[in-house]
């Protein structure tokens, strides 16, 4: 009776420990995690060109206070990986992409949002950060482990803009020595690159929305990109609370005759392979919206299933219908439970013309020097703006800026702004910032000279002869609106539509990405080293190895082999006991 009592008491004190420790934890877990609040939407646009726009996006909301020193341990929604990457490198905000492909503005319009070729990072470290240069390296390092890519943005990839990349989020951190910004035009975009980015959505792709991402479907397009953004957001319009900001988005392009089969004719099945069952269960909103903006009386294009929900939003300085699709009503689904969207067009392609565009190449026949050109076009018919140009230029091509010439309708068009950074060999590249006046429909021609130098040839990659990337220019600007935009209802637009914030009711922001550019440098004939490696390989096969074997061989003298008739001589001389011969 003692025993069974001693065990009773022992369960009992055990089973009050546990208690505690879970009321603890949970507690903790509370304070730590605060509240969490996932979204994520699909928006299909057709283009005039007869190809289909799609681009998701994913946004989570985290109440954590890294800024304050405490350590969080406990993670709902916010993927772990990324907030141990916030506490430890003390990131402020943080925008990766990696693109494949070229986005066609003068055919598809202004995407939702933009990126260049290959992969672009740019990050702001709180200013408590003394190395920034060795922070910044050890975190592309994570990202690369993260992402399963090869982000080697080293000091020789990286620059500091003074005025390009502002903070997109709260903070009054713009001292751009805390920023650094880089990018990797040849950089390869594969299924190994979008398998971790699905893993960070809180239902993976499992279900929701990301049901869609299937990898062979996507990569099977003219242009994919994805995107991971970080930022700290207000959460009220005082902003007496503060919330992290994870939005994971996600932008492809099918094309009509490869993806579509000559036909114009869309539908998700089509697209991705899959319908959609059911909205992710850890949403708090699942849309998907579908622009039918030129298609008011169905004159262009048929949608099927029909919706009575219709919703006017201020996109890019236009005013934009979409039919919106509410994934957390049952109705949507139908009576088949699930929902495929069908768009059947009627009429033919047409022509756009953005406000903004621009477009970038090289000039010159010869290996010793070149002439870059960025062609900036203002389409507005009777209001100029200016625009913020960037360029970055490796360090092996040397710029001359006394030959920078900035023209507008054949007149000179003096910057207002101009902000140069000369670059180090095997350090880092040039820094080329300007702010220029764009005149009412014009063409602004942006030209600076540039020579070649010949590399060491330990430098060259394995493909000499195919040439070097040169990362695409960006042109960031406040482009005059059509219609006046509410910036006071900003939190209850849709998620494509609030991404960039602007201050300026009549205005929006807009960020443009050149070409990339392919630059020829003065090779060596690589051939060359190879015969005489071989010739060499050679002579000192034949001539040493002769020589070492003359030198290492025993020579002995044989006698000759006696014939048929003194062998059977000798045999009978030896029965008879008489010596051989």
């Amino acid at each position: 009776m003692v025993l069974n009592r001693c065990g009773v008491t022992v369960a009992l004190l055990v089973l009050i420990v546990l208690s505690v420790i879970v009321v603890a934890s949970r507690q903790e877990s509370t304070l730590n995690n605060g509240r969490h609040d996932f979204q994520e939407e699909l928006v299909i646009r057709p283009l005039q060109s007869g190809d289909i726009y799609a681009s998701f996006q994913f946004r989570t909301l985290w109440e954590a206070d890294f800024f304050g020193g405490n350590k969080v341990s406990h993670y709902r929604l916010f993927p772990k990986s990324l907030g141990q990457v916030i506490s430890k490198f003390s990131v402020r905000e943080l925008h990766i992409s990696l693109t494949q492909g070229y986005w066609r503005t003068m055919q598809w319009g202004q995407p939702y949002q933009p990126s260049p070729p290959g992969a672009e990072l740019w990050v702001w470290f709180q200013d408590s950060v003394t190395d920034v240069d060795g922070t910044w390296s050890e975190l592309t390092n994570v990202l690369s482990g993260i992402f399963c890519a090869s982000l080697t943005f080293d000091s020789i990839n990286s620059i500091q803009p003074s005025a390009s990349f502002k903070p997109l989020g709260i903070g009054n951190v713009t001292d751009h020595r805390f920023l650094r910004y880089a990018t990797l035009p040849r950089e390869t975009v594969c299924t190994e690159n979008l398998t971790p980015w699905k893993k960070l959505l809180p239902c993976g792709s499992k279900a929701g929305l990301a049901v869609l991402l299937k990898s062979e479907k996507l990569f099977h397009s003219s242009f994919h990109s994805q995107a991971v953004h970080i930022r700290p957001v207000c959460q009220d319009a005082q902003c007496a609370t503060t919330s992290w900001e994870l939005i994971q988005t996600l932008n492809v392009v099918f094309d009509l005759y490869v993806s579509g089969q000559g036909k114009r004719e869309w539908s998700l099945f089509k697209m991705f392979s899959r319908t959609l069952t059911e909205a992710c269960p850890l949403a708090s909103s699942s849309k998907i919206y579908v622009d039918v903006s030129d298609n008011s009386e169905g004159e262009d294009f048929v949608l099927s299933p029909a919706t009575p929900l219709l919703r006017q939003v201020v996109v890019l300085g236009d005013r934009r219908t979409f039919s919106v699709y509410d994934l957390t009503q049952k109705s949507t689904f139908g009576a088949t439970s699930s929902l495929n969207l069908l768009i059947r067009w009627k009429s033919s392609d047409a022509h756009m013309r953005p406000l903004l565009h621009a477009e970038r190449y090289v000039a010159g026949y010869r290996l010793q020097s070149g002439e870059f050109h960025t062609l900036i076009y203002n389409n507005h018919p009777y209001r100029s703006f200016p625009v913020l140009l960037l360029d970055l230029v490796p360090w092996y091509l040397r710029l001359y800026i006394h030959t920078l010439s900035v023209t507008s309708k054949g007149k000179t068009n003096k910057p207002s702004y101009i902000h140069y950074e000369p670059s180090k060999d095997r350090v880092k590249p040039h820094t080329l910032e300007m702010l220029v006046q764009l005149p009412p429909n014009s063409v602004t021609e942006v030209t600076v000279h540039f020579d070649r130098i010949l590399l060491k040839w330990t430098e060259y990659p394995p493909d000499p002869n195919h040439g070097f990337y040169v990362g695409s220019s960006v042109v960031s600007s406040l482009v005059p609106s059509i219609v006046t935009r509410d910036t006071n209802a900003t939190h209850e637009c849709p998620l494509f539509n609030s991404f960039f914030p602007s201050k300026e009711e009549s205005s929006y922001f807009v960020r443009l990405y050149t070409e990339p550019l392919l630059v020829n440098l003065p090779t060596p004939d690589f051939s060359m080293p190879y015969n005489v490696i071989c010739l060499t390989c050679t002579a000192v096969a034949v001539g040493y190895g002769s020589l070492f074997n003359l030198l290492t061989r025993n020579f002995q003298i044989g006698e000759p082999r006696p014939g048929v008739a003194k062998r059977i001589a000798n045999i009978i001389r030896r029965m008879r006991g008489v010596p051989p011969l």
